[in-house]
């Protein structure tokens, strides 16, 4: 599947355009460096590309209003949103029409507004996950994957994981009902056996068997900082994976890089999901390699 393959009257770049408006809904994301990597980006094409940040928590607002905001975006011009924690699932009624992954995954990441008026979501995150890890940890070994978290950017990696080849993922989360609808849904994709979903009481005993984690929960971002679990469940034969990259070093990669896992960062997924965005929002071919160093760039400052 393509996260691309939205019909054509639903996408921005139906005529040649220099101009464009896009949004980020969600929940603290005043550290978010997304509309500076876009418009970062836009500049080496000659676009004038205003990002805007759209917070539910300055807003007062929850998961169930980003449907409103989705239709006041469009009413007021916007050409394109970006969507985050936590409205990747409950964006999902409001739109008109969605990519094939966004449909399958059951969550989407980037909405686009045709000249039609029409809204369309795509979800780019499952697939900038992959090209993340093919690069970060290619050789890595994915027999055993456990995976905490099973939101809308659990879902994504989940997908990728399994696209990518691991033998079996297993997904611990919060919400015991959501990790068995994901699991579900994952076997169904990808075959009896694939996928399946845990008790939080067991991530300390299925880590003593895996080959790898993925954290893909808010905790450890800039408003959720802290540990997912105890570090003392980890242990050298892992490898490790982040979905968060704002801190792009999260306490959970320092304490796996003590005691030896390798480890990947969130930055990776970031720039190749945005990059992905900006093709569907503006038409234009992203240049990824030189999104890194943007990425690079703005973290060192």
């Amino acid at each position: 599947m393509s996260p691309t393959s939205a019909s054509s009257s639903t996408s921005a770049s139906d005529s040649v355009r220099s101009s464009y408006l896009i949004g980020l809904v969600g929940a603290g994301i005043g550290p978010s460096l997304s509309p500076a990597l876009h418009q970062r980006e836009a500049e080496h094409h000659g676009l004038r590309y205003l990002y805007r940040r759209i917070d539910l928590d300055t807003l007062g607002l929850g998961p169930d209003d980003v449907g409103a905001l989705v239709r006041t975006a469009r009413q007021l011009g916007y050409d394109g949103l970006n969507i985050t924690h936590p409205g990747k699932q409950t964006v999902i009624p409001y739109l008109d029409d969605l990519s094939e992954d966004a449909r399958a995954l059951g969550a989407v990441n980037t909405v686009v507004f045709g000249e039609d008026g029409r809204s369309c979501g795509h979800n780019t995150d499952w697939s900038g996950f992959a090209q993340s890890f093919a690069r970060g940890l290619e050789d890595a070994p994915t027999r055993r994957v456990v995976q905490l978290g099973a939101g809308g950017a659990g879902a994504a990696v989940a997908h990728a994981l399994l696209t990518l080849g691991a033998d079996r993922v297993t997904l611990v989360d919060a919400d015991r009902d959501r990790a068995r609808a994901l699991a579900a849904g994952l076997t169904g994709r990808f075959g009896d056996g694939r996928a399946s979903a845990a008790p939080r009481e067991r991530l300390g005993a299925l880590l003593a068997g895996a080959d790898g984690l993925v954290h893909a929960t808010p905790m450890g971002m800039a408003h959720h900082p802290g540990l997912p679990f105890p570090a003392g469940v980890l242990h050298p034969g892992l490898w490790v994976a982040d979905v968060v990259y704002r801190p792009l070093d999260t306490e959970l990669l320092r304490e796996a890089r003590a005691l030896g896992c390798r480890t990947l960062d969130g930055g990776g997924m970031a720039v190749f999901q945005a990059a992905q965005a900006f093709r569907l929002f503006t038409g234009r071919e992203p240049d990824p390699a030189r999104m890194l160093a943007h990425m690079a760039a703005l973290v060192a400052a």
